[in-house]
């Protein structure tokens, strides 16, 4: 599993399969169909070991606490191996260690008070925040690494015309400041929790 690892985080899912990673181990592919069916079970079997390595379940404290904990743990996750990003969002509940971290969130938000379609609804808004913020940070970070991206993104933002996008003009240096990082998640993750504590008064 670790040579898999290395092997999607330096080139991506695109060119990973059972055919390469028997070529990286010097073995014969059909070696490796013992094992697994095919490059969708390999997978999983990544996302597996590294879920485990999250420690997602038998958490402690109130269940704030413990969506925070999941979801920053998550992030970080991604951030360390973004080839989660596909493995996640392609495949969200397929394998049982998949379940077993959406057992940990659904488990949290029921023991909380939420009813089954609002812990539902919340699983799937909280998932969709972790990958989507977490997404757009490693986009950024790669266009970071890119001087041509750089500068057309730049040179992009410099020639906006005032009249036509005088919003956009006047938080160009907001957007530049606040854009991924550890800020940004904690401002959306908050803002969720403040919702769902709110929701928890009303009902």
């Amino acid at each position: 599993m670790d040579t898999a690892l290395r092997m999607l985080d330096e080139g991506g899912i695109e060119a990973f399969g059972v055919r390469a990673l028997a070529k990286e181990l010097g073995v014969g592919p059909m070696t490796l169909y013992t094992y697994f069916r095919g490059k969708e079970e390999l997978l999983d079997a990544v996302r597996g070991q590294l879920l485990d390595t999250a420690s997602l379940t038998c958490l402690h404290g109130d269940w704030q606490h413990r969506v925070r904990t999941i979801c920053q743990r998550l992030r970080q996750l991604i951030l360390d191996h973004p080839c989660l990003i596909h493995l996640l969002s392609t495949r969200p509940l397929s394998g049982r260690d998949a379940a077993d971290a959406a057992e940990a969130l659904l488990r949290t938000l029921t023991e909380a008070g939420f009813d089954e379609e609002t812990a539902a609804r919340t699983y799937t808004m909280l998932l969709g925040h972790v990958l989507g913020v977490t997404s757009l940070e490693v986009q950024l970070a790669a266009e970071h690494e890119d001087p041509d991206r750089r500068r057309h993104i730049r040179d992009t933002m410099t020639g906006l015309d005032p009249k036509r996008h005088p919003a956009l003009v006047a938080h160009t240096a907001a957007l530049r400041r606040t854009a991924g990082g550890d800020a940004q998640f904690e401002f959306g993750l908050e803002l969720i929790i403040a919702g769902l504590e709110r929701h928890t008064v009303l009902k």
